[in-house]
């Protein structure tokens, strides 16, 4: 803490100013955050578990794990293979054309290429494609085709005019790149500014994150033939068949989910007049660029260059931890299955469980106190939140062999060489979510690894998750006061909760089905007060670029930060007449409300690059830190009352947005 700050001026100074005094921002980072420092202490404990040795206690998913992470610390094999097996990927699907000498169109149509990188490497190029819930029918697995996911961070790198560098920047990334695969260094520049060229386009027909909050506006269910009429450039068939694989069958009148029309009809136009070889340079790029994340030395140095421009990041990470982080992405129940074997304490469990219930009868409670919504729709939002399912820790099926072992058996991996793995595991991926389609879906199944610092809300299922990292000081200690626990982890549960009453959650009903529950009237005070919430943090500059927020783009997750702390503080209370107050810790002259906004302060501590800053602004959902701290306290009389800050001061003004 920093206690010379004034609690009421600027209370994220109050509760972290110190903190981020001595916490650095390490070179190979662009940003330090209570939640990296936690990530980390994880990673050291996740190397220790994927670094013994194979023993009896392994079955086959667990000895997976500690296989693929084996290999991905052997650097001297890592170098013998070099850049082989990837020249030798690319040429099967008919070369990248600007390190062949002599280029010609291969006979693979473009249509199988991106069918291909999406099944076979799972990289969706020019279009995002994959088998999910259908919104409407959460209960059946749909194809998904959406907007091709950016190189770069957001559209803004593209196409403002203050991004040039990193354009710039990115452009050599991809020369210097194709220069060391062999191509041509005094033509590869120019050929690979043709790709930049037809990328930018292809970016402005994008639709911004921002405009795509509304998810039953950009929602539409079309048949194959329908979409092959409204974007007849492609031979959908072909491209879908292909990224199938075999074991699925496209049906003639096969029913598709689109979330961006108007980008597919103008993509299908700009593919028209670009060039075959300008279009085939782009589509092998992307592929070699996400391959380029598991390469070393010279490629890792041209990397490390590009990111230093893009994120500020002076080096890159250690290789452990990079393997660490990579393994738990890629096979994350075995690596949970390891993890939880002594890293778990059940009581945690419970008492979690007891705490979702308190939140959730203060998010009731609340709920029957607002005043602008009508009773039909207020009921209706109650058996939406009673029925939410809460899941804990880790999934059951960690601890029976025999069923996580089926779940990776399609895997395989060698002891030797990680550019194998690597691709092994893009296969096997990509294989098990087509054949998700047409099937129904397992609401009971995770979809997150145990091991991870973070908690969820799927609208689909209309669940809770809270896996087993999360349940860790500073968010939760059996040792901790409940003041504390409320603060920390009971924010966050009651943050999950409200997802489901967001901009973008209440839009699905109880069962995850994407309807309209609320009545017109009721919806036009929502978005009243989501107004309220927009404008609000619209008006926060970040210092470290001296930018505004999107208050827009952060609106659901803010929405999200108002109403947990609100429910937890709530919760709080409640525990204390149920249980009577709490005994004062010694040494610290702060009573218990105050201690449980300390805590949720202090879970945001944590600065940030000016890069960074400019690419969070852009591109996520979660505003920073220091405005996480500062905006709900800044809303919550319950603060306000804690601190005794006078009505009007910086942390208390007149003026307060209320959704939840």
């Amino acid at each position: 803490m920093d206690t010379s700050a004034n609690p009421c001026e600027n209370f994220f100074q109050y509760a972290c100013g110190t903190w981020n005094k001595i916490h650095i921002i390490p070179e190979d980072r662009s940003s330090i955050s209570t939640f990296e420092v936690l990530a980390d202490q994880q990673q050291v404990i996740l190397k220790g578990v994927l670094e013994e040795p194979i023993n009896d206690l392994d079955n086959q998913a667990t000895i997976k794990a500690k296989m693929f992470y084996k290999s991905c610390i052997d650097i001297p094999q890592i170098r013998k293979v070099g850049a082989g097996r990837l020249k030798n990927v690319l040429k099967s699907l008919g070369g990248w054309p600007v390190i062949e000498p002599n280029w010609s169109p291969p006979n693979i149509s473009i249509e199988e290429l991106i069918g291909t990188l999406r099944g076979v490497y799972g990289e969706p190029v020019l279009i995002e494609l994959y088998v999910g819930a259908d919104d409407k029918n959460s209960s059946i697995h749909i194809l998904q085709i959406d907007q091709f996911p950016l190189a770069l961070p957001s559209r803004d790198y593209y196409l403002k005019a203050s991004s040039e560098n990193d354009l710039k920047a990115y452009h050599k990334y991809m020369t210097q790149t194709a220069i060391l695969m062999g191509a041509n260094a005094t033509t590869a520049n120019e050929e690979l500014n043709d790709v930049l060229q037809l990328e930018i386009q292809l970016v402005n027909a994008t639709l911004p994150e921002a405009d795509r909050h509304d998810t039953s506006a950009i929602y539409r269910k079309i048949t194959l033939t329908e979409l092959q009429a409204e974007v007849p450039q492609l031979n959908w068939t072909l491209f879908l068949q292909t990224a199938l694989g075999n074991s699925v069958h496209l049906k003639p009148d096969e029913q598709l989910v689109s979330y961006a029309m108007p980008y597919l009809i103008e993509m299908g136009k700009i593919l028209v007049k670009t060039d075959t070889r300008t279009i085939h340079n782009y589509v092998m790029w992307r592929l070699v660029m996400s391959i380029m994340n598991h390469m070393i030395d010279d490629f890792q140095k041209e990397r490390v260059e590009f990111r230093k421009i893009l994120l500020g990041i002076q080096t890159e990470r250690v290789r452990w931890s990079q393997c660490v982080d990579w393994t738990n992405k890629k096979l994350g129940m075995a690596v949970g299955a390891l993890f939880i074997r002594d890293n778990f304490n059940q009581n945690s469990k419970d008492t979690a469980l007891e705490m979702i219930h308190t939140i959730r009868e203060a998010f009731n409670e609340l709920l029957a106190e607002n005043h602008w919504m009508d009773d039909e729709t207020r009921a209706v939002a109650k058996e939406k939140a009673d029925t939410m399912n809460e899941r804990i820790g880790y999934p059951e099926i960690l601890t029976d062999a025999k069923e996580l072992e089926k779940e990776f058996v399609n895997l395989t991996i060698v002891p030797d060489n990680f550019m194998e793995n690597v691709l092994s595991i893009l296969k096997w991926e990509s294989e098990k979510n087509m054949q998700l389609l047409r099937q129904p879906v397992d609401k009971e199944k995770w979809t997150t690894e145990p091991a991870v610092v973070n908690a969820f809300y799927n609208p689909n299922k209309n669940d809770i998750v809270f896996p087993a990292g999360i349940l860790q000081p500073l968010f939760y200690s059996q040792h901790f006061p409940k003041s504390l626990n409320y603060g920390g982890i009971g924010v966050v549960i009651g943050h999950e909760i409200t997802h489901g009453f967001d901009d973008k959650g209440r839009q699905f009903d109880k069962d995850g089905n994407m309807m309209q529950w609320w009545n017109n009237v009721t919806i036009e005070a929502f978005r009243e007060r989501t107004q309220c919430i927009i404008d609000q943090y619209s008006k926060y500059k970040i210092d470290e670029v001296g930018m505004y927020m999107n208050g827009r783009m952060t609106q659901g997750e803010n929405i999200a930060d108002n109403g947990g702390l609100k429910q937890a503080f709530r919760a709080y209370k409640k525990w204390v007449q149920r249980h009577g107050p709490e005994q004062r810790l010694p040494g610290l002259n702060l009573t218990h409300d105050q201690l449980f906004f300390l805590n949720y302060a202090q879970i945001w501590c944590g600065s940030m690059r000016p890069e960074d800053a400019l690419t969070k602004i852009r591109s996520s959902v979660h505003s920073p830190g220091s405005i996480r701290v500062l905006g709900p306290l800044s809303n919550s009389k319950d603060f306000a009352e804690a601190y005794k800050c006078e009505l009007g001061s910086p942390m208390n003004p007149v003026e307060k947005c209320s959704v939840w």
